[in-house]
């Protein structure tokens, strides 16, 4: 007979306690802890030392960096760091019907080219994927299809066929009947999660599992299951708008600052090459409260458009409302305009989004968004062909930022007269005949000099 225990598991960070708490002392979340009762098969023997690796010597170990497997889509190679590396476990994340499954589908059927593809859907039918693949063009031997969410057969046939590549959609949808605890719990998503990377690691086989996340944007089960694979993949985007980004937040084989763009379509998605030019494609030259900024995501620069909306409002707290940016940093900047550019924006609803869906989250759009928000309180036109790039200090001071050179290198190559840059900047190697680089040192001469005369 099994031995049945009850607990209490935060389902954040899977801290673990015989009795309920309002407050998880692990992470402080408040009603976390959720009840489960989990039985485990008598003589089962975690890590049995009969089985196993001996101990190497670090010099007799092969390395494997330059064999990784092309997922025949290059703005995913580039997230992953030059392609999918044998044996390590990817965890995508992202909102409901934002592509996930569509992606891995993409790369099953590329990957499926050359070598055999096991893709697990444990949310869709057979018929409901082959629906899907229809769609996108997909016609393919090596791609097996295998509607299952038993943990034991799953690594049955994994064992079996031994493919080049494995996708399972999604890990909350696996159990194992070693545990009692329903599928997506905390106990099940980590178990199942520490199987398949221990199957991943034992026959150098990558392994793709899709996350759910919870309505803070998080991935959904226990954090312990970002800890366990070794990259995690955001999918981001608004679901009205057509542009998706695939970003990196974990890779132990690569950077963490890499994105990907692509472009949802009837056929699926597609590879955007030059991200710039599509988020300034519907950009409105004669509005107040829009300026073009300059972002690095990991070794890629990118323009993107800031709209800002500052009115006059007849309650007593206005608004201060962002899309894309940080609200906290919007905040300061609003405070800095005030007290040293003299704009009286505390009487004012604030409205600031990043066109086209994009998020930015580095310091370098500081100075873009305050030229924005003052453009729109003044209503007065910034110039159409300007680029700005800046860190915006407490004291007004315009801090110098780093990748300045290719910032300003794609902002020449989309035909920009203009960028203006921390004046600690200027000493860099900056050369660009057509473009004209503009030095400021405090808030007050950027706003002066970006505005439109």
């Amino acid at each position: 007979m099994t031995r049945q225990k009850t607990k209490y598991v935060c389902k954040d960070c899977g801290y673990e306690t015989p009795r309920w708490l309002g407050k998880c002392p692990s992470c402080g979340e408040w009603g976390s802890l959720i009840e489960e009762v989990s039985s485990l098969k008598p003589g089962r023997r975690l890590g049995d030392v009969s089985m196993g690796c001996a101990p190497r010597p670090i010099t007799e170990l092969e390395s494997t960096g330059a064999m990784r497997l092309t997922s025949g889509i290059s703005e995913l190679d580039r997230v992953l760091g030059g392609g999918i590396v044998p044996g390590s476990l990817v965890l995508i994340g992202g909102d409901p019907g934002i592509g996930k499954s569509t992606l891995l589908l993409q790369v099953s059927g590329a990957v499926s080219r050359d070598v055999h593809v096991l893709y697990v859907s444990g949310e869709e039918s057979s018929n409901q994927v082959k629906l899907r693949a229809d769609r996108l063009g997909i016609y393919s031997d090596n791609l097996l299809v295998m509607p299952e969410v038993d943990m034991e057969r799953i690594e049955h046939w994994i064992r079996n066929i031994s493919p080049g590549l494995v996708v399972v959609d999604s890990i909350q949808t696996v159990f194992t009947k070693d545990l009692s605890s329903a599928p997506g719990s905390v106990s099940q998503v980590s178990e199942c999660a520490g199987r398949l990377m221990r199957t991943a690691k034992e026959l150098e086989i990558p392994i793709c599992i899709v996350g759910h996340v919870t309505k803070q944007g998080a991935i959904a089960g226990p954090r312990v299951l970002e800890h366990i694979v070794d990259t995690v993949l955001y999918f981001e985007g608004e679901r009205h708008h057509s542009f998706r980004v695939l970003r990196c937040v974990k890779n132990r084989f690569g950077s963490t600052n890499e994105i990907g763009v692509f472009q949802m379509r009837d056929t699926g998605l597609s590879e955007v090459s030059n991200p710039s030019e599509v988020f300034l494609s519907g950009r409105s030259r004669m509005v107040s409260g829009s300026c073009v900024t300059a972002s690095v995501e990991g070794t890629r620069p990118i323009l993107a458009e800031i709209e800002a909306l500052a009115t006059r409002t007849p309650f007593g707290v206005p608004r201060r409302t962002t899309t894309g940016v940080d609200s906290n940093r919007v905040a300061i900047i609003l405070a800095v305009l005030e007290k040293r550019a003299g704009l009286g924006l505390s009487s004012c609803d604030v409205y600031v989004s990043v066109a086209g869906g994009a998020r930015l989250n580095e310091p370098a759009t500081d100075l873009a968004i305050a030229c924005a928000i003052a453009s729109s309180f003044r209503n007065a036109l910034c110039h159409p062909d300007l680029v700005i790039i800046g860190e915006v200090g407490l004291s007004g001071e315009i801090r110098a930022v780093n990748r300045i050179e290719s910032r300003v290198a794609e902002a020449a190559k989309l035909g920009f007269g203009k960028c203006m840059i921390p004046a600690p900047n200027v000493g860099l190697r900056i050369n660009h005949e057509n473009l004209q680089v503009i030095s400021v040192r405090t808030i007050g001469d950027a706003l002066e000099l970006a505005m439109k005369r």
